[in-house]
């Protein structure tokens, strides 16, 4: 089964990791810290721009494969992914100490968001599941079922 929004979305959340890798890369090399953050601002903020990122990204992904594979691919899932991806471009951003800080409100708060619109939608798909009756008619395991 492929799961063309997770897999966009995974590739995308994956160069994202790098861009922020290497942002943090620099900073270090540019400070001459290579353990720590030695009392760097810009080290710090782009640190923890890049831990901030790897602490949404997998419940994120997670989601949206879950909600994938459980109602198929949709224009939604499409937009929601596609909103995640540009809050955390933002997030990234306005973590720098120079960047507009209104970029770093527009991430989190795109991304919380997101978050919270994923998790409601996967608890509906469960309680749907949950709540959907079951087959009429006994059941008998370990027997195929009859023939039309």
């Amino acid at each position: 089964m492929i799961l063309p929004i997770t897999l966009v979305m995974a590739a995308a959340a994956g160069l994202i990791n790098i861009w922020l890798a290497i942002r943090v890369t620099q900073v270090r090399s540019k400070a001459g810290v290579w353990l720590g953050d030695g009392g760097s601002e810009p080290l710090v903020a782009r640190t923890r721009a890049h831990l901030n990122f790897v602490e949404y990204a997998p419940f994120v992904l997670i989601l949206i494969a879950l909600i994938e594979s459980a109602r198929g691919t949709s224009l939604w899932l499409w937009l929601v992914g596609v909103a995640f991806i540009l809050a955390r471009l933002c997030h990234g951003l306005g973590m720098d100490p120079t960047a507009p800080r209104i970029l770093r409100r527009i991430g989190a708060m795109t991304t919380l968001a997101v978050l919270l619109g994923l998790s409601v939608w996967a608890l509906v798909i469960g309680y749907q599941a949950a709540a959907a009756k079951p087959a009429t008619g006994p059941v008998i395991i370990g027997m195929p079922p009859p023939s039309a």
